[in-house]
């Protein structure tokens, strides 16, 4: 049997203003998440690139070409309900950021590590006032919390969306500091990305690639343009 698949049932999608959001309708029927919670989004543009992800679509709906969609679903259902254990969770990478780890035993890729990184640690202690400690190898190494807990309540400031948007910026890449470096326009995703593939650089530099590897990698930068794009939006 083979697997059903949600079919197109509308000729047109639109945007219209619901309180003080926006919502997309289809055929003038308004979309809902697939809680069947309302999808109201807080900015028009916005709404019009998801709009325009559900014009898109051809016969058959492919949830994976709708990014935006799912982000906002995500914002509206996950992000929304349990704010606070998503930044908690954020927030948790600073202790264990990928920028405080290099390489032990390997004077090249330690480096790279050093000039791509330490710009960026430099930044969260002058702008952030966050300084991280540096560590060769793999043992952990203690960070401040007072650091910590002013990274922390960095993302108490953000909205639903925004926290969304941030989450694929420090979880794909592994690390607090380049997702807020995004965030603040220290850097582009595609910076970001780069940044954090010091690492599997070198070693595919050395040992060869992983076509897997490599597909792996493909889709968190897709991903992490995603996530620049929906911030984008919101702030247009």
């Amino acid at each position: 049997m083979s697997e059903w698949k949600a079919r197109r049932f509308w000729k047109s999608a639109s945007v219209g203003q619901e309180g003080e959001g926006w919502r997309v309708t289809l055929d003038g029927r308004p979309v809902m998440t697939p809680g069947k919670h309302p999808l109201i989004l807080p900015v028009r543009a916005l709404a019009e690139a998801i709009a325009a992800e559900w014009d898109a679509q051809d016969d058959v709906i492919d949830p994976e070409a709708m990014p935006l969609t799912r982000a906002a679903n995500s914002a509206i259902e996950k992000v929304s309900p349990q704010f606070g254990a998503v930044a908690d969770m954020l927030a948790a990478y600073g202790g264990t950021d990928l920028l405080s780890y290099r390489a032990d035993g390997a004077a090249e890729l330690a480096a790279r590590q050093a000039t791509g990184w330490d710009p960026l640690l430099d930044w969260s202690a002058r702008e952030l006032d966050a300084p991280l400690a540096v560590t060769s190898g793999v043992m952990p190494v203690g960070q401040d919390p007072a650091a910590l807990a002013r990274l922390r309540e960095r993302l108490d400031s953000l909205d639903p969306f925004e926290l969304t948007a941030l989450h694929d910026l420090v979880t794909l890449p592994g690390s607090l500091i380049l997702g807020l470096a995004v965030f603040y326009g220290r850097l582009t995703a595609e910076e970001a990305f780069a940044l954090s593939r010091i690492d599997e650089e070198y070693q595919a530099e050395n040992w060869g690639h992983d076509d897997e590897a490599a597909e792996a990698a493909a889709n968190r930068r897709i991903a992490m343009l995603n996530a620049e794009r929906l911030l984008g939006l919101l702030r247009s």
